[in-house]
């Protein structure tokens, strides 16, 4: 005797339109005061610069180890090596940063508002990255659904 197969859709999960309001507007305040913060740095224009270049450098790699974790997450796709790349240049990132913060001639509370806003944008990109992502998953597993269902009629 033979079973019958039912297909019957599967729920995909997806977001809510406020997390996402609130994933992007967390980004944007952060991105915001890390701006704010840069644009009226005192000091030297050659701090202003390696810390415009250190905020950046840590924001792509923050999205690089976002994609390394999750694309490694049921079994490994990249090679070590890569997972070396990408890992040591988050942490050189983040390293170089600090120490460019640390190494400025202004005021502490100056630093501690550079430091904040910084660990407050890398925070929100980690949030940004994992709901992009699984809004392209959702997409994707949407799109394959809905050509199976066209298939079995």
């Amino acid at each position: 005797m033979q079973a019958h197969r039912t297909h019957a859709p599967t729920a995909i999960r997806q977001d809510t339109k406020a997390w996402r309001v609130q994933v992007w507007a967390s980004f944007g305040i952060a991105a915001t005061l890390c701006g704010t913060g840069l644009a009226w740095l005192p000091g030297q224009d050659l701090d202003r610069a390696f810390m415009v270049m250190g905020y950046l450098f840590t924001l792509s790699a923050a999205f690089a180890v976002s994609k390394y974790v999750r694309d490694n997450e049921g079994r490994r796709v990249d090679t070590p090596m890569w997972g070396l790349v990408v890992w040591g240049g988050f942490a050189l990132a983040m390293g170089l940063t600090a120490w460019g913060l640390w190494r400025m001639e202004i005021n502490p509370t100056y630093k501690a508002f550079l430091a904040v806003s910084w660990l407050f944008l890398i925070s929100s990109v980690f949030t940004l990255a994992k709901t992009l992502r699984d809004a392209h998953e959702a997409a994707l597993a949407l799109a394959r659904q809905q050509g199976a269902e066209d298939t079995l009629q």
